[in-house]
């Protein structure tokens, strides 16, 4: 059963490592021998995650080779703190990241250089008892939609 509770995400949190180096790449094209592991659609243009191998072999130097890490714990779409925590560790560690969310789980990319200590900073004391908590609980409505909707403009569609 999916977890909304934060202390109990952070203590169920296990982080494992997918194979290989990976970057992000924005206007190219693609061919049919390319697998795209992730794809972020922007005003500015469509962003994917590719192997590093692949863009170089495409011609493309990466500008950020990553170590792709997943965040194994079953957590609802609608948990609130979970990437916080966890960026904010890296964070405190000198780690940057790039955080992707799935259906299934949240995914990281840190710098390949920096993927065993990521790595290693789970289970860690800050991530386990994070500095802030959201005052209130958040409530999916109408009526917050409506303030998103105020403050951004949406692309391609109806936030």
């Amino acid at each position: 059963m999916s977890i909304r509770d934060l202390d109990e995400l952070l203590a169920e949190l296990t982080v494992s490592q997918r194979l290989g180096s990976w970057c992000m790449v924005s206007g190219v094209a693609l061919s049919d021998d390319v697998d795209v592991a992730a794809m972020v659609t922007e005003a500015e243009g469509t962003t994917v995650v590719i192997s590093a191998a692949d863009a170089m072999r495409m011609g493309r130097e990466p500008e950020f080779v990553a170590a792709w890490l997943t965040l194994n714990v079953d957590s609802t779409l609608d948990a609130v703190g979970l990437t916080a925590a966890v960026s904010s560790a890296l964070a405190a560690d000198g780690i940057p990241c790039n955080m992707l969310a799935g259906y299934h789980h949240d995914h990281l990319l840190v710098p390949i250089e920096s993927a065993e200590r990521a790595i290693a900073s789970y289970p860690n004391p800050i991530i386990k008892r994070p500095s802030w908590r959201p005052s209130e609980p958040i409530e999916a409505s109408l009526e917050n939609e409506a303030r998103w909707a105020d403050l951004v403009e949406p692309v391609g569609g109806r936030l």
